[in-house]
């Protein structure tokens, strides 16, 4: 998704411009819609035509409409997005009032008004348009005093740094030269992955290279993560994968990712946070049930008591059509966040938001255990979506 323009008031009033550029960013898109926003967006309109003589034809013109949303219906499997309203501004094709519907399309701009822009919604369009945010996937293809540090994305692969190092050769009877150089080249590689890797997002670190190069890293690459007390690299110490490559070059990736090994490893990546999340859960549950809790009034009671430490919750909640509702939804998201605590939210597409949805779309794992919420509240029926 391609972010064109944005104009939000201080009021969270405004429009934003946005272009559709692969599929899964109309998925995106029906995330933002909500019935009584603004759409302006190119679409095509059956006009009928009467000619002099009185006869009367239809043809087919391509048009600019601005609806007021009054249904959202999108096709999971083919990914497609119609929106039916009414026409807001009246042109020669048109009358104002008049209903239509708009099939958004791939690389067509649509421009997006709201009353309230809130802060889901917001980081929706930053998660859609930041192509770190979706690159769960990272690989360094290395060789010998090079090294291509890439970002894989589901559309596209970005190189984010290339690390090279000249080595001299070993000489007889003395390695010292080649060895420190070596070691250098390590250190710029291991300060590349540091600088350019999110490992908040990102779920399977590839390593590849010809040969034992790979390995000597890996090995350096954690005795140095030891040395410096380096947690992230050592609570991400699972993610690191080592595959053969024929060379240290960018083109080589592509080999990388067609290896049977890695195809599997990487088959679900994207929900694999989410999927552990869901577990941890479940098992709290089960051996903690005080620091487990699901439904909106249990869960917003567990954070009014500051005990959220992640909270998962489905992005169908945010599509309610009470504004009321998905406000209430919004401030628990932010409560969240604000205090500290990790906020997961699950795609309703996904079989593991499915199962939430189970437990009412909303559940927390807490930081420390509170009693007296295990006790059937009367509201926490009345009040779910």
């Amino acid at each position: 998704m391609k972010l064109l323009y944005k104009d939000i008031e201080k009021d969270n009033a405004g429009q934003v411009t946005l272009m559709p550029e692969e599929a899964e960013d109309m998925w995106h898109t029906y995330n933002l819609l909500q019935v009584g926003d603004s759409l302006r967006a190119s679409t095509i309109r059956k006009v009928q035509t009467e000619s002099s003589t009185g006869s009367v034809g239809s043809s087919r013109v391509r048009t600019t409409l601005t609806l007021s949303v009054e249904t959202i219906d999108f096709d999971s499997q083919a990914c497609q997005l119609r929106v039916k309203g009414t026409n807001l501004e009246e042109n020669q094709y048109v009358k104002m009032g008049a209903y239509h519907t708009i099939e958004l399309e791939l690389n067509r701009k649509f421009t997006l008004a709201k009353k309230i822009w809130d802060s889901v919604v917001l980081d929706r369009i930053e998660q859609a348009c930041d192509a770190a945010q979706k690159a769960d996937v990272a690989a360094v293809v290395m060789q010998e005093g090079l090294a291509n540090l890439v970002l894989v994305t589901p559309a596209m692969t970005l190189l984010r740094a290339k690390v090279e190092v000249t080595i001299p050769r070993k000489r007889r009877g003395s390695c010292t030269q080649h060895e420190k150089a070596l070691e250098r080249f390590y250190e710029a590689v291991m300060q590349g992955i540091l600088r350019h890797i999110n490992f908040d997002v990102v779920k399977c670190m590839l390593v590849a290279s010809p040969g034992f190069v790979k390995d000597q890293f890996i090995t350096y690459l954690f005795k140095e993560a030891v040395r410096q007390d380096n947690k992230v690299l050592l609570e991400n110490r699972p993610k690191f994968m080592l595959v053969h490559s024929s060379s240290g070059h960018k083109y080589s990736l592509k080999e990388i990712l067609s290896d049977p090994t890695v195809t599997s490893r990487l088959s679900d990546t994207k929900a694999a946070g989410e999927v552990k999340a869901l577990e941890d859960f479940y098992k709290m549950l089960q051996h903690e049930p005080d620091r487990a809790f699901y439904g909106l009034a249990h869960v917003e009671k567990a954070a009014d008591a500051l005990a959220i430490d992640t909270l998962l919750i489905s992005d169908k909640l945010f599509r309610h059509q009470e504004v009321a509702t998905r406000s209430r939804y919004v401030r628990l998201v932010d409560s969240v966040r604000d205090n500290g605590g990790t906020v997961r939210i699950f795609s309703s597409l996904h079989v593991s938001g499915e199962q939430l949805t189970q437990l009412s779309g909303v559940a927390a794992i807490l930081r420390f255990p509170i009693a007296d919420l295990s006790e059937p509240e009367d509201d926490s029926s009345s009040d779910e979506d």
